[in-house]
């Protein structure tokens, strides 16, 4: 083949044609194509789709390092000589590039090492992949919205930063700050925004900011309309700031992050094709549930960590490196997978070491027990998920989840809102989807396209904001969880209330008193009994790990180097005691019945509000 403007794709057809007889077919098609010079670009452009798949198959079957990157390499280019085909074909049509444009908008507190990394991320995958190509050094199909949400002016400031960092590097990138916030909400109607309050928020201007990670993605949507200037082009994507455009396998020396998914493509191609409203990718990296959910879990992997380590010498070559038997699974990392339709198996999961390089046993639990105390800000070291190719990208699922930081709509989309974040309740994208999954059913989609979700940065856990997770004193010493907690508690009474409502009544017609009030008493009564077992489990298997970590036989104790080591794992245990042990604060607040009645009664007023509250959000996109 002569023709240099498919130097890629005559590659991979080369490579991969001899073992499959679709590409051998392909092959021979395209050679007649570039015999033919009235061949139309558009025909040449479809070619590339063939050889993807096949192309991401050998991609993720690959388990050599050096070779997983040569064929990322060439799985990269293939789609940058794609879009050069595509820029090309649009500049001879005077319809353009009809495909998606994308706004994304990423609400963002107190976090600039976590938007530095989600920026760079995008920035990344345009790069490697170029959707959309470049006009003046800018890429003109994507848009993104920084949604200010920090209470302090010098985090704000870095944010502006950071935009303008991405600007000068070709991201058309904006800062939605919260003087600007406030006065789109000021422009709605009085009366229409007095029924939107619970949606937009009720906060005023000198305290416009902590609104909520849901207010402030749905005040986004504010500025989507502002910026819209296509409605039947344009795609809204929604990205938390601790998620970034790329995903994790597994290697032999740890933990790798590459750009292997090309999201703009692909989604593009979903709601071109198909009649979907909204999709949701998932996570893989650390969990997207509370450490609340997930202590029992972990601590059986901390006690099965000391007992194989009891059974080592200090001084040997860490042990700790091996791959992972078996994926992690879906839920492994919730103690209550059960709740979710998933089967729990009762199974530890092993610790595998980060160290690189020549290091013993004691190097690898110095390192363990300063993991230890970001555990209660949502990293996981057990049970991250990883990336699973499976069946490919095109396949799309029912959904009944959002996963609120990565999930994408068209305009008629918008309407289906991830309501309640006046209340601050955990689980507002499961609870949100069982209400669009009633609603809209299939086109409410789910895809396997996952961010990778990363809970801490390498800022460390005091320049780390979470809310519902309150440090103790400058020594991270204590770590309270009791805000997180009880938003976890009655954010699971919404959810499962919600869930079956939906099943009950028509979610078209507004919810009655009486057809909420017996469900929300039922599912109160199964939720206390389930979390009073889960949280006695969690103290015993809590001072199982005291007494066999430190009896005074084992060789940990006997070192003078792991002191600190041991202080961060007694700073751990003691954490563990105070968020679940009979004292704990959160608990008090679930047992006391006139808190759980007041949170009733919220849940009681946003469920039977939701469809008026919907019905006024719908007229924003008439």
């Amino acid at each position: 083949m002569t023709n240099s403007r498919t130097p890629h794709l005559e590659d991979c057809l080369l490579c991969y044609g001899q073992a499959d007889a679709g590409l051998r077919e392909l092959q021979a098609r395209l050679r007649r194509l570039q015999a033919d010079s009235d061949t139309p670009l558009s025909e040449l452009i479809a070619a590339y789709d063939a050889c993807y798949p096949r192309l991401e198959r050998a991609l993720w079957q690959c388990s050599k390092d050096d070779e997983f990157a040569s064929l990322l390499a060439r799985y990269q280019a293939l789609f940058r000589e794609q879009e050069r085909l595509i820029q090309q074909d649009s500049r001879n049509r005077r319809a353009g590039d009809t495909r998606h444009d994308f706004i994304l908008g990423i609400p963002v507190a107190d976090r600039p090492a976590h938007l530095q990394a989600c920026l760079e991320s995008i920035h990344q995958v345009l790069e490697r992949f170029g959707y959309g190509g470049k006009r003046d050094g800018r890429y003109v199909k994507i848009r993104i919205v920084v949604a200010e949400d920090s209470r302090h002016e010098r985090n704000v400031q870095h944010h502006r930063e950071l935009v303008d960092e991405y600007r000068q590097k070709g991201l058309q990138v904006v800062h939605f700050g919260q003087d600007e916030q406030y006065a789109l909400l000021q422009s709605i109607p009085a009366a229409e925004r007095e029924l939107l309050g619970n949606i937009l928020t009720r906060q005023p201007k000198d305290r416009f900011y902590l609104k909520g990670q849901a207010a402030n993605r749905n005040l986004c949507y504010l500025k989507f309309l502002e910026l819209t200037e296509d409605r039947d082009r344009t795609l809204y994507y929604l990205v938390d700031s601790d998620q970034a455009f790329c995903v994790n396998r597994q290697t032999r020396q740890g933990e790798e992050a590459v750009f292997a998914l090309n999201y703009f493509h692909i989604i593009d191609r979903v709601f071109r094709t198909t009649g979907t409203l909204m999709l949701t990718g998932k996570l893989v990296g650390d969990p997207p549930v509370s450490p609340a959910v997930m202590a029992g879990g972990f601590l059986d992997d901390v006690a099965a960590f000391f007992a194989d380590l009891a059974g080592r010498h200090a001084h040997d070559a860490c042990r700790f490196h091996a791959l992972p038997e078996h994926p992690t699974g879906d839920a492994a990392y919730h103690d209550m997978a059960g709740l979710f339709g998933f089967a729990h198996k009762a199974e530890t999961f092993p610790y595998r070491c980060r160290i690189q390089g020549p290091h013993d046993h004691a190097a690898c639990l110095r390192d363990f027990s300063q993991r230890l105390n970001a555990f209660f800000f949502g990293e996981h070291p057990t049970r991250s998920t990883h990336f699973v190719y499976g069946d490919g990208f095109d396949a799309l699922t029912p959904a009944r989840t959002i996963y609120p930081g990565n999930y994408v709509v068209n305009f008629a989309g918008l309407k289906y809102i991830i309501p309640f974040g006046h209340l601050r309740l955990r689980m507002s994208g499961p609870t949100a989807g069982r209400l669009i999954a009633a609603e809209i059913g299939h086109r409410f989609a789910s895809i396997n396209m996952p961010h990778l979700h990363q809970r801490t940065s390498q800022a460390g856990l005091q320049d780390n904001f979470r809310p519902g997770v309150e440090l103790g004193g400058e020594n991270v010493q204590q770590v309270d969880l009791s805000d997180e907690f009880e938003r976890q508690f009655f954010g699971d009474l919404m959810l499962f209330t919600t869930e079956r409502l939906v099943q009950e009544k028509d979610v078209k017609q507004p919810f009655t008193r009486d057809s909420v009030s017996p469900i929300l008493a039922r599912k109160e009564t199964e939720l206390l009994a389930l979390y009073r077992r889960n949280r006695q489990a969690i103290v015993e298997a809590n001072r199982k790990l005291e007494e066999y970590v430190f009896r005074g036989d084992q060789w940990w104790m006997k070192s003078d180097s792991l002191g600190n080591a041991m202080q961060q794992l007694r700073s751990f245990i003691s954490n563990i005691d105070y968020n679940f042990g009979d004292q704990s604060p959160a608990w008090k607040k679930i047992q006391s019945m006139e808190h759980r009645e007041m949170r009733k009664r919220q849940i009681m007023e946003a469920l039977t509000h939701y469809r008026p509250e919907r019905e006024a959000w719908d007229r924003l996109f008439a």
